[in-house]
């Protein structure tokens, strides 16, 4: 894959582990939005936990990217769906864990008025392998 990071002093900097835009040439891989079920037990992990919840949201993509034969250095763009905003840093705090600020990937984050089985976290992603 080749990835490429894009800059500009004249849009604004990313307020979190993102970057403005990622150009890329490659095979895509779109992976669906992931809530934080065990995959052992079809259990939610972290009830009123967000940063437990983000870190197993963050697994579960993980082994998608793996199980393709890809990592998070070949997400190109990620999707964050946030039952409370307020979450935000929370998120971040664990989402940098997997993405090096200088590559992460472009991002958009929104709060919504309600996820699948009452999670507080979702994140989809696509990447290019």
């Amino acid at each position: 894959m080749d990835k490429e990071i894009i800059r500009t002093p004249n849009a604004p900097a990313p307020v979190g582990p993102y970057n403005q835009a990622i150009a890329v040439a490659g095979k895509m891989l779109f992976v669906a939005g992931q809530i934080p079920l065990n995959s052992a037990t079809g259990e939610i992990v972290g009830l009123d936990d967000v940063s437990t919840q983000t870190q197993q949201v963050m697994e579960n993509i993980k082994a998608i990217l793996e199980a393709s034969g890809a990592n998070f250095h070949n997400v190109v763009k990620t999707g964050v769906f946030l039952a409370n905003m307020n979450d935000f840093a929370a998120v971040n705090t664990v989402y940098a864990k997997y993405f090096d600020e200088e590559t992460a990937p472009a991002r958009a984050c929104v709060e919504v008025s309600r996820l699948p089985k009452d999670v507080l976290v979702e994140i989809e992603c696509i990447a290019v392998i």
